[in-house]
């Protein structure tokens, strides 16, 4: 489990619930439950801190003000 806030909301364009993490550029998931895309953004998360390690980019520090929002 990771420290970065998520922003939780419904989006009726994609029509699924959608969970971004505004302090990882670009991080996001979706899925058709809250609580489907706050794991899937679990997973995502993952993928984009070992994405960027590999291209030895900075890892931002999570600044852990809200879990959700």
């Amino acid at each position: 489990m990771y420290n970065y806030e998520i922003i939780l909301y419904w989006s009726r364009d994609d029509n699924a619930y959608v969970a971004e993490v505004p302090e990882l550029p670009g991080c996001m998931a979706d899925g058709a439950t809250a609580n489907a895309a706050l794991q899937n953004a679990q997973k995502i998360m993952q993928e984009w801190l070992d994405t960027a390690r590999e291209l030895g980019r900075t890892i931002p520090q999570a600044h852990g003000r809200l879990k959700y929002a």
